[in-house]
């Protein structure tokens, strides 16, 4: 080795020692602490003790504050700034209620990290998990006024107590929920809402467990008007926190929450403020501001989650539901009625109207209660704003029936007619129901001794041969109704038919046969009504034409004759009832129409009369209201309704008894078809027209035998 070469190393190595000696120093922990250990009115200090239970107790000062010169003093200010996202990269992600700015950079609303989590006392988020209260302390910091409602609400007392599951302020604001700078619309952003409440209160088992409601009760809401507007974008539909509140959230029973019954049309009102107005000075408006409870509020009639829009047919609201569904349970109720004086039968007396047995059966383009009451400004008869008030009924009754007048107030509404009070109607109600108990009562009696002789006879000749002197019958048979006569018939049993199927359609909508004929169509009272009317008309022009018949027709003009009573009636009559009741063996007998027919044809007469002229008034309401006052209406409406019970009635215990059931002619009497009947049943219900036929018969052949009389001639037989 050269000297240069022997030299060389301990250059080398003596240069690097300089180099070294030379070279600024990394600052470690104590070379900082030495500046900013202690307190000092100019410089940043550091708790040595908090330093070291931190949760970055392992890490040095240069690992936060890199780049910094122990030397360069001061520290460049460039230098000293903080950035925990060199460790914590997800802070934006994880932090959305006080992110970064993208744009601008800004840490959130003006924060930075130490403002929420210190400097370098920082202690680990789980470390505190057991004091409900340190998050909310913390975020009172700047939050003062929230945090202390929050303490306050359900939430805020569940958390103070401990309760599993119950929220602090990161369970719902880790989500996207308020306007910050995420820049939502109104509509996400209440979206996102409502799916933060539904995370616990329907997604936590634990949490649904312990709440009153059920989960399909809170599910709903989502199916309600106001789920199904916000999921369409609907930014002003009310969400979860639009009626229970955010951080004041209480219980329904809690007079201080904004769903308390006291503060629902409030709580309401924030949308629909003009129907809250009209609520507040209703007659139900000023219960609740005395305080009462059984005052209805928003969310008696209308529902809390599953409000559905009054037009849908579901809607406890809509119109063929609100009075049953929602003012019959307080107006139909005895407690209420006891509790307050108010009359307990006014949805009876409605039902049984014709508005509501139209809307019983389907109909909703009838009034209801509240086209007459209204339906948020309900007032008491007795105050001139109401619109049942009497100065007012002619305006409210006229948006239905144009032309209404004041007779249209003359007459109660609600009206009852087995009520005494209601004099008219109750006693004409009484007069037809006992006219039906005696008409169609002794039609039974006088039927069932009648089906009893007959029975017997037949019974006995079926078994032992017709009795001794039986005379024989031929096959020959009679004319009892011409063609002209059976199409009169026709068309007044085919209308008959269709008037009471259609009639008591109407009174009795949820029989089991209307209930069976609704299923076939939603359209069917609708049909119904113009069935009615079709089917009166025309049993009004066949009883025109058979007026026509009687004074114009030769055969009528004899039909009338025949038909008229006499004086024989009467005692064949009685002759018939003693036959029956076997206090005689003489048989009555009868000319061509018996005491029976007679009584059927001119009740027929009287009832076709009473029913024509009641239903036309029924008919033409708007007219008839206007001239015989809603009384006079309700008269011919009862009169018409009873009537048609005498009249069905009538037809099925006379007239098909002894046109069908009768033993002598079962199943049938054909006439109506054929327009004949046999000798033999001519024998039996009109011999005295078969023996005058018979008369005629013989006449007539006897002019046939006759031998012509001889012609005379010119000048014969003169004197």
């Amino acid at each position: 080795m050269t000297a240069p070469g022997r030299f060389a190393a301990p250059l080398i190595l003596s240069a690097s020692l300089a180099l070294l000696l030379t070279a600024p120093a990394p600052a470690d922990d104590d070379d900082c602490l030495t500046c900013h250990g202690e307190p000092s009115p100019d410089l940043p200090s550091v708790d040595r003790a908090a330093l070291q239970s931190s949760t970055h107790a392992g890490l040095g000062c240069a690992d936060c504050h890199a780049g910094l010169d122990a030397d360069e003093i001061p520290h460049p200010a460039d230098r000293s700034r903080v950035d925990c996202a060199t460790c914590h990269g997800d802070v934006p992600d994880t932090h959305l209620f006080h992110a970064p700015d993208p744009q601008s950079g800004d840490p959130g609303y003006g924060l930075a990290c130490v403002d929420c989590h210190g400097s370098h006392g920082i202690v680990s988020p789980r470390a505190g998990e057991d004091d409900p209260a340190r998050l909310g302390s913390l975020c009172a910091a700047c939050h003062d006024e929230v945090v202390q409602h929050f303490t306050r609400s359900e939430h805020g007392l569940a958390l103070a107590n401990r309760v599993k599951g119950a929220p602090d302020c990161l369970t719902c604001h880790d989500q996207p929920i308020t306007a910050a700078r995420e820049l939502r619309n109104g509509a996400d952003l209440k979206v996102h809402q409502e799916r933060v409440c539904l995370s616990c209160h329907l997604d936590d088992p634990e949490v649904r467990a312990r709440i009153v409601p059920a989960a399909g009760f809170i599910a709903a809401y989502e199916r309600s008007v106001h789920g199904a507007a916000l999921l369409a974008g609907n930014a002003s539909a009310a969400n979860c926190v639009s009626c229970h509140g955010s951080h004041d959230m209480k219980k329904g029973n809690d007079p201080d929450a904004r769903i308390a019954r006291a503060h629902l049309p409030e709580t309401c009102g924030a949308c629909h403020a003009d129907i809250a107005r009209q609520y507040s000075d209703s007659a139900h408006g000023e219960m609740l501001r005395r305080g009462n409870r059984d005052a209805p509020v928003c969310t008696t009639c209308h529902g809390e989650h599953d409000i559905i829009d009054p037009s849908d047919p579901r809607s406890p609201v809509a119109p063929a539901n609100v009075s049953a569904q929602v003012c019959s349970p307080c107006h139909n109720s005895l407690r209420m009625s006891e509790k307050y004086g108010i009359a307990s039968d006014r949805f009876k007396t409605f039902s049984d109207s014709f508005h509501g047995m139209a809307i019983r059966g389907g109909q909703v383009e009838v009034a209801n209660c509240a086209s007459c009451h209204g339906a948020h400004a309900v007032l008491p008869a007795d105050d001139p704003r109401s619109t049942i008030n009497p100065a007012n009924l002619e305006r409210t009754c006229g948006q239905c029936h144009p032309g209404a007048n004041q007779r249209f107030s003359r007459g109660e509404v609600h009206v009852a007619a087995r009520d005494p009070s209601e004099r008219v109607l109750y006693w004409v109600s009484t007069f037809y129901i006992s006219l039906i108990v005696v008409v169609i009562g002794g039609m039974l009696v006088h039927n069932g001794f009648d089906f009893a002789r007959r029975a017997a006879r037949v019974l006995r000749e079926r078994y032992y041969g017709p009795s001794e002197g039986e005379a024989h019958h031929g096959g020959a048979q009679y004319e009892r109704m011409s063609l002209e006569e059976r199409l009169q018939h026709g068309a007044l049993m085919s209308s008959f038919i269709v008037l009471v199927i259609t009639g008591f359609m109407l009174h009795y909508p949820e029989a089991w046969w209307v209930t069976a004929l609704r299923r076939l169509s939603d359209d069917l009272f609708e049909l119904r009504s113009l069935l009615h009317r079709a089917a009166g008309v025309v049993m009004v022009l066949a009883s025109l034409y058979h007026l026509y018949y009687l004074g114009f027709t030769t055969r009528g003009r004899q039909f009338l004759r025949d038909m008229l009573p006499q004086r024989a009636d009467l005692s064949v009559t009685l002759q018939s009832i003693a036959y029956n009741l076997r206090m005689t063996s003489r048989r009555p007998r009868f000319d061509r129409f018996s005491y029976i027919e007679k009584a059927e044809y001119w009740a027929l007469v009287w009832g076709t009369i009473i029913m024509a002229s009641t239903g036309f008034i029924l008919w033409f309401e708007n007219t008839f209201i206007g001239l015989l006052t809603k009384l006079g209406w309700d008269v011919a409406r009862l009169v018409h309704f009873y009537e048609a019970w005498l009249a069905m009635l009538a037809i099925i215990v006379w007239h098909l008894y002894f046109v069908m059931f009768n033993p002598d002619i079962y199943p049938m009497n054909t006439a109506w078809l054929t327009g004949r009947i046999t000798e033999a049943e001519m024998e039996e219900e009109h011999p005295l027209e078969l023996e005058r036929l018979r008369r005629i018969e013989l006449e007539r052949a006897a002019q046939r035998r006759r031998p012509p009389r001889p012609a005379q001639s010119e000048g014969e037989g003169d004197g």
